[in-house]
This record gives structure tokens, sequence and C-alpha cells, in this order.
């Protein structure tokens, strides 16, 4: 057999099925009561004690002081950014090996990405090469880091945790601290995730997640911005709901804000699947341990594992090819999902797409490596759920 073959067999192997989709939502617990009651009290949208209560559900569970549930992601990420001083015609470095979502939300505050490269142990941005690059075409103008050939400040960093494997945020940290960068933290992929005891999105001045329907936890579509700062999660809370004062009767808006707010429907789903996240947690390590197994003997591919000192959901499933055998990525796509197993390759490098490929970037030789040869493996938590019933 040649590779794409063995691949396919050994995903059948783990997966025990014909057909299987990369991530589907696992609904096992208290969703349908906690829906139903929403219907039957009348209090479906964005107003109603699931909104509050998943807010305090997911500050427990992360350890941040505050949640601010919001309608997506990319929404929460945009709103962080403003949140914590980035105006329009600012920089923000950014991940090229990310979702589009990084990017998009820096552009929707009129700022510009700017792209750095990846690290090959985390996947997520390079400390270090970024640390190299900084030294080379930053410098502090009135205390304010300042792009020397565009003229333009760099006013945050937007690490991304890739798949749910953390970022070195404390190298990264220092970093930005150094050059008086702001951090907001993309964990829209990694609730669930954890360095040493400290969750992800709780490092920088805002962390965003998201519940897309794809993600570990759902609530159809949504997200929610995380932080420590009590003053930032109270501009978030009124920026994303109106700009609306509150009082009994009267519509009175002091700026020009956004409706970015989470129905109580999204959030009663929301709470009942963090009430399984450990779960969902737990089997989706679980099938780590057997993809390990079945690809041990396999040459030339590698499952990617969590670092020492961090606890990764492993959300999405990653395998690596070795870079002599970047070549036959495709056929190995075109092979497993054409035997109903889904596979997918990484985005396209974000400096790549039509509108963003004039923006500033450094070089990203290790992003460049990375997308030739990354492979997501079907990553359902139901897989190992299904198949220990």
């Amino acid at each position: 057999m040649d590779l794409a073959e063995i691949i396919t067999e050994r995903l059948r192997r783990v997966t025990a099925t014909v057909k299987v989709a990369l991530h589907e939502p696992s609904f096992r617990g208290n969703e349908l009561a906690y829906v139903k009651e929403c219907i039957d009290t009348g209090w479906v949208s964005s107003v109603g004690s699931y909104v509050d209560r998943f807010e305090r559900d997911l500050a427990a569970y992360t350890g941040a002081r505050h949640a601010v549930v919001v309608s997506n992601g990319t929404s929460g990420l945009q709103v962080a950014l403003e949140l914590v001083g980035v105006k329009p015609g600012d920089e923000v470095l950014v991940p090229a090996l990310s979702f589009v979502a990084t990017a998009n939300a820096v552009s929707h505050c009129g700022a510009h990405p700017h792209f750095v490269d990846s690290d090959r142990e985390t996947l997520g941005i390079g400390v270090g090469a970024l640390s190299e690059y900084l030294a080379q075409i930053a410098e502090s103008r009135g205390g304010v880091c300042i792009n020397k050939r565009t003229g333009r400040r760099i006013a945050a960093v937007v690490p991304m945790h890739t798949f749910g494997h953390p970022v070195d945020m404390p190298a990264l940290l220092q970093l930005a601290a150094r050059h008086g960068i702001d951090v907001v933290e993309d964990a829209a992929e990694s609730l669930g995730s954890w360095i040493g005891d400290r969750h992800t999105g709780t490092f920088g001045r805002c962390g965003v997640l998201s519940f897309n329907g794809n993600k570990i936890v759902t609530t159809g579509g949504g997200g929610a911005i995380i932080t420590n700062d009590a003053a930032l999660a109270k501009r978030a809370k009124h920026l994303t709901t109106t700009a609306k004062l509150p009082h009994p009767w009267a519509f009175f808006h002091d700026q020009v804000a956004y409706n970015y707010r989470m129905p109580n429907l999204n959030a009663a789903l929301g709470c009942a699947q963090l009430e399984q996240l450990d779960g969902f947690v737990r089997a989706k390590r679980e099938l780590t341990q057997r993809y390990l197994a079945a690809f041990r003997d396999v040459p030339g591919a590698t499952l990617f594992v969590e670092r020492s000192g961090t606890r990764a959901n492993y959300w999405l499933q990653t395998l690596v090819l070795d870079p002599a055998l970047a070549g036959q990525r495709d056929a190995i796509l075109a092979a497993t999902n054409s035997a109903g197993q889904m596979t997918r390759p990484v985005w396209e490098l974000l400096n790549t797409l039509p509108m963003y490929g004039t923006c500033a970037a450094m070089k990203i030789p290790v992003a460049q490596d990375l997308a030739r040869r990354i492979i997501n493996l079907p990553s359902s938590p139901q897989l190992v759920q299904e198949t220990t019933a």
C-alpha cells in the first residue's frame, strides 16, 4: 500500500466507521431541557437567565474574573482589540498560520494585520523569531512601539492557540512588555487547554473564545470575551449590547456600538455543553492515544502532541508529514475523503489571501513549511464515546 492507502486504513481502525466528519457537536446532556425552558418561558432573545449563567460558568471554568458572551468569536476579537486601544491605522501582529477571523477582526477595527511566523513546537506564534524581527523593525518613540518601515504604531499582538495547543504565553508576554505591545489572545480553539494551572485566554489583557458549531463546546454560533480587568469587562458588555444605558423603559444609547449580543437560547445550549466539557476533553485525549497507536509504525507521518507543561484540548487532531513527503499531502487528502474519512489541510496562509497580500509581514519559513505538511484528522469526541458506550 502507498502512504495514502495506509493512512486511510489506519483512520478506519480508529474511527470504526465508514463515513466520519472532521468534527461534529455532541449533545448528550441537558441541551434539550434548557432550550425548552427558554421556549416555554418566552426568554429566547438576548436577555435571560442563561446568558448570565453562561458568563458566570465560563469565568469559573477558565479562572477569569469576568466573561462577556457575544454573537461569535470574530466579533468578540474585534471588540477585544478595541478595548485595549487598537485604533484605525495601527498595526496588529497576527500569525500567518491562522483562521481568517484573526486577521479580519483586525481589519474590522480599521487596523492593519502584520503577519508573523510560527513555531514548530506549538504551531502558534514563534516567539524567538518574532523577538529577532522586532529588534530589527521596531523602535520606541515616547513609549510607543513604532514600525520603522511603515511609521505605524504596533498596538497589539494576537497569539492564536492552534487546534487547542497553547502558545508559549510567558515568553510572549515578556516580549510584548519589552516593546509596550498589548496582548489579546485568540483562544477560539482552546477552551479546555491549559499552561500549567492557568487556562488559555487568561494571560493577555483579554482572551476570546468561540462556540461555533465545530468547536469543542458549541452554542450554535457564539463567542465570549474573558478578562481579569473589571473595567474592560464592563466596557465590553456596554459595547456589545448597543451601548444602551440601563433604564426601566427609556432607550438612551451614549455612543456608536454593536449589537453583538448572544441570545438566551444559545446561552442555554452553552450551559449544557459546558457541563460536559471535561468529558469532551477526556474523550479527545483518549482519541489522541488511539491515533498515536495507529500511526506509531507509519513512517513519515507523526501525530502532533502537546508540549511539556501544557495540557491541550486536542480540538483537532493533527498529523504532520515529514518534509520529504509533503508532496503527497493532497493525494492523502483525496484518498481519505473519498473513503469517507473527512480530513483537511490547514488554512491558506493569511498573507497569501488577496485582501492581505500587501500587508506587512516578516519572513515565515516555519509557517510555510507547516502549511505544506499538516493534515487534520476526524476529531469528534463521540468517536471515543460511541466505541466505549
